[in-house]
């Protein structure tokens, strides 16, 4: 996936969940952060960050945050990005565990949940979602990084599809290219983790995958080892 001509700036501050001070060019400007997890390792002040400009007058900001810059790496911050990389790996049909799915559908909903991904074929209906992950602690992507209710409601949505006789999978994106494995951060959230291996033990397929980026492109890369 292509992100396009991006603009450089400088971090200043979070405003709030989804809005945040950059410094383009001397100015300051507010831009959008499309992720409401903390991030607090990756917005410091003075940090250099990329950013997508997004014309249009429903906008009450011009850009949105899309990469921060850690020296060594580049991570994406836009928790949207997830759910369209595993889409386009999809399409291109370079996901061998989702053989057999001749067509999906995304945004999907069941029960309670509105889910990300349903795919339907030979092997009947897969329900899929995707997690974006940015917090890397000694080689090992975690997720999340603050409480999520509403990823452990996804969760139990997944188990409830397996009890109903689907197929079911939570996919974690490290959008980032320095992770060697996944693992559910009880720190931050000890009642998501008791979800997820819930869910495991019923049926439910964890996946985890890292990701290529640069400030031209971010892509799915390899499997993650999932330690949970």
């Amino acid at each position: 996936m292509r992100f396009g001509e991006l603009v450089e700036g400088r971090f200043i501050r979070r405003l709030n969940r989804f809005a945040a001070l950059v410094d383009i060019d001397s100015v300051e400007r507010t831009v959008h952060v499309a992720n409401s997890g903390r991030m607090r390792e990756l917005l410091e002040e003075g940090r250099r960050v990329f950013l997508k400009p997004v014309p249009g007058d429903h906008r009450k900001t011009a850009f949105d945050l899309a990469l921060v810059d850690l020296g060594h790496t580049l991570v994406s911050a836009d928790a949207r990005l997830p759910n369209a990389l595993v889409c386009e790996v999809l399409e291109a049909k370079r996901l061998p565990q989702f053989a057999g799915y001749d067509h999906f559908t995304r945004e999907v909903t069941y029960g309670e949940s509105r889910l990300d991904i349903a795919l339907e074929g030979s092997e009947g209906m897969c329900y899929v979602e995707t997690k974006s992950v940015t917090l890397i602690e000694g080689g090992t992507g975690l997720f999340p990084d603050s409480p999520t209710i509403r990823g452990k409601k996804h969760v139990d949505s997944l188990s409830k599809a397996i009890l109903e006789g689907y197929r079911a999978v939570v996919f974690f994106v490290v959008q980032r290219d320095d992770a060697q494995a996944f693992s559910p951060n009880d720190a931050a959230d000890p009642q998501f983790g008791v979800a997820l291996r819930r869910a495991l033990s019923q049926g439910v397929e964890v996946y985890a995958y890292g990701c290529r980026v640069t400030t031209g492109e971010i892509a799915l890369s390899d499997p993650l080892t999932v330690k949970l």
